[in-house]
């Protein structure tokens, strides 16, 4: 049985339709960032085929994208607070 990771990383959690990660929106920061480790991995081993890789590929951006907008806001709620202080 695959983990979660490795479900993640297969896209096996994705919406039937190319390119959709409807999946992303709902996890937290620790989450995505691991399934991104994941694929990096794959796509590190040699092993996805070209389509698979693809896939990997546009899944991986989306997780990096989702995982900078959680450390963008976790940056200005930090600056907010800060400048609370001040």
């Amino acid at each position: 049985m695959a983990t979660t990771e490795q479900k993640a990383a297969d896209g096996a959690d994705e919406a039937p339709a190319a390119g959709a990660h409807y999946d992303i929106t709902h996890l937290g920061y620790e989450e995505a960032r691991d399934q991104l480790a994941a694929i990096v991995t794959r796509l590190e081993s040699g092993e996805p085929s070209l389509e698979d890789s693809m896939r990997l590929w546009e899944r991986g951006e989306a997780l990096a994208a989702h995982c900078q907008k959680w450390l963008s806001n976790a940056e200005q709620r930090i600056d907010a607070m800060t400048a609370d202080r001040d």
